[in-house]
């Protein structure tokens, strides 16, 4: 689980959440404020006509006041036909005589007595003038209307708008509120994933000194530009990394002066044997072998130890073919005291450069074809091809020995294994060592079966053509 990946999804998840409740809540109040708006704007129209009135009344016979409210509360049409002011993208009506939205208002004039003064609207008054807000229906148009009596002359006056406008012109207005806070919506996202990725930028300049370190160069991670909400971790990680070199290092130096430590007398050990066998060599012969294969066991810890602390030296450009006939006559007297021939098809022109420590190079091949030469029958073949494959070289060794079943390969190659399966004197390091070797250049050693079908086993090793470093697998 990502933890960026999950605080982002939930903190944008409560902003988005969060900035919509509020977008539809604003839409909703602004929606009700302008509808108390239309609606005293609403009654102040109709108080302005109450107004018109109480001025006329006295001086206006009721023909003259019709005739003044007519004219004065005439609406601006200069002709047009509805369905022409409907069309009309311009809402300001042409010589600056007025507005559109004009046209969805009406006025209702009633005498004291009823009788209508001035109707624009055309409603339906069949069930008597009531003072206060009501709806009305007139030309297909829901309306919104007001009514009052004047307490002085006794007129009734109605004001009234189309519901359809009312609307309209609410939700532009609500919606210019809450646009511009779903236009920012986006970029507050944005915002906030950049915020979460730069905040977990210490972390991440903390885990790449750790993905790329390595058993045989542990060093502690610089706390300084750690947030102080991980410190504590750094610090014991730190701990954890000090002790873990501590605990490698000792193992390194026991294994290394225990084996540098036992050469010695084994040594002696050997020569006192060989004196003694001078007198009577069959009773010391066994002890012989066995203490040679002490030797090869300390010699071979000794060369996992060096292996293992790795090289602090830059490799250097060499020619795969080379090493590779240089470790085949260094292995050629084993191969001649069992009448083993080795055979090389090198399909590479005597020209296949990569970046390697020569010597270790050296051992890995050495201790595979030694391997080999020990596994085999007297008087068979060692096949050895080096091809190109890839962005590097392939180098098979194919012996006609027993073999390892596939379901073992992979724990032959671990340390301090011997198969029951193979005879043979050694410690089971052999391939250990070389498999690491290969890892330490950045290739690969694997165990096949040989592709002609024939008992044996075929050692592949690839390495790559060209490496600036070495890369040590963690």
């Amino acid at each position: 689980m990502s933890l960026t990946r999950t605080l982002t999804l939930l903190v944008t998840s409560a902003v988005l959440l969060i900035a919509l409740i509020a977008a539809g809540w604003s839409y909703v109040e602004s929606n009700h404020e302008l509808e108390e708006l239309f609606d005293a704007e609403l009654a102040q129209s109709t108080r302005i006509v109450q107004g018109l009135i109480r001025h006329l009344a006295d001086s206006q016979s009721l023909e003259q006041l019709s005739d003044t409210l007519e004219e004065t509360l005439q609406l601006p049409g200069l002709g047009l036909t509805e369905a022409e002011l409907e069309s009309d993208r311009d809402e300001i009506l042409p010589d600056g005589a007025g507005h559109k939205y004009e046209k969805k208002l009406a006025f209702e004039v009633w005498t004291p007595g009823g009788s209508p003064l001035l109707d624009t609207l055309n409603a339906d008054d069949s069930l008597g003038l009531t003072p206060g807000y009501t709806w009305a229906e007139s030309t297909g148009y829901r309306w919104r209307t007001f009514t009052l009596q004047d307490p002085d002359t006794g007129f009734w006056i109605r004001a009234a708008q189309r519901e359809d406008i009312r609307e309209e012109l609410s939700q532009e207005l609500a919606l210019g509120n809450i646009l511009p806070l779903l236009l920012a919506l986006p970029l507050l996202a944005l915002a906030v994933i950049a915020a979460i990725q730069i905040s977990f930028r210490p972390l991440r300049r903390l885990e790449k000194p750790v993905r790329n370190m390595a058993p045989e160069r542990i060093h502690p991670l610089d706390d300084r530009q750690a947030p102080k909400e991980v410190a504590g971790l750094v610090q014991a990680v730190n701990g954890l990394l000090k002790r873990l070199n501590q605990a490698l290092e000792r193992e390194r130096r026991f294994s290394a002066d225990a084996a540098h430590e036992l050469r010695t007398p084994l040594t002696v050990l050997r020569l006192n044997l060989e004196k003694a066998c001078e007198q009577n060599p069959e009773q010391f012969s066994e002890l012989i072998g066995a203490v040679d294969r002490m030797v090869h066991l300390v010699e071979q810890m000794l060369l996992l130890s060096r292996v293992d602390a790795g090289t602090d030296s830059m490799p250097d450009i060499h020619n795969l073919p080379e090493l590779l006939e240089q470790s085949i006559a260094d292995i050629a007297p084993l191969a001649l005291k069992k009448h083993i021939e080795p055979e090389l098809d090198d399909k590479t022109g005597g020209n296949g450069l990569v970046r390697c420590h020569s010597t270790l190079i050296n051992t890995l091949m050495r201790t595979v074809l030694a391997n080999a030469i020990q596994y085999s029958p007297a008087h068979t073949v060692i096949s050895i091809q080096l091809v190109p494959a890839g962005e590097g070289y392939a180098i098979s060794v194919c012996d006609q020995g027993p073999g390892i079943p596939s379901k073992e390969r992979e724990r032959a190659q671990s340390r301090f294994v011997r198969l029951d399966q193979r005879a043979g004197g050694g410690a089971g390091l052999g391939l250990a060592i070389a498999r690491r070797i290969a890892e330490l250049h950045g290739g690969q050693l694997t165990l096949l079966d040989r592709a002609d079908g024939h008992p044996g086993l075929c050692v592949h090793v690839w390495l790559p053509a060209s490496s600036d470093l070495i890369h040590t697998p963690s």
